[in-house]
């Protein structure tokens, strides 16, 4: 078994961001020589998700409305009561749509549906650098 590893970085701004990293993952795994396994994407941090939709225009501008019909960014959240910086909103987000995805491995490449992209949100209101760790396991 071998094991490859990875750090992507994306730079947020202060409103919902989400960020097709498809192609940056496609490259990692192609050049690992792993052809077959286990790849883990990850996002530290309490404020950002990682999750797979079609990165088409529509639809992502319609989960961004989804989420914030969900989880509004306009209502009270403790979390703003106790620490002042009104990103509560982003904490509830993220826990919701999780910090970690795993996709498999096939072929030297990595297995997702026909319009499935591995899409990055950060949810933060205030611009942040993100880290994206791909973490890829195999043979």
């Amino acid at each position: 078994m071998f094991i490859e590893r990875t750090e992507l970085t994306f730079q947020g701004s202060s409103k919902t961001d989400v960020f097709d990293i498809t192609p940056k993952v496609r490259d990692f795994v192609r050049e690992s020589g792993i052809t077959e396994g286990q790849l883990l994407v990850f996002v530290p941090g309490s404020t950002a998700a990682v999750t797979t939709i079609e990165y088409e225009t529509g639809v992502v501008e319609d989960l961004i409305e989804a989420i914030e019909r969900l989880i509004p960014s306009d209502i009270s959240y403790r979390h703003n009561l106790r620490w002042g910086d009104g990103n509560g909103y982003s904490h509830v987000r993220a826990a919701f749509l999780k910090p970690s995805l795993s996709v498999p491995v096939s072929g030297g490449g990595i297995i997702l549906g026909t319009w499935q992209q591995i899409v990055l949100l950060d949810f933060d209101n205030r611009p942040r650098r993100r880290r994206v760790i791909l973490h890829l396991m195999g043979q």
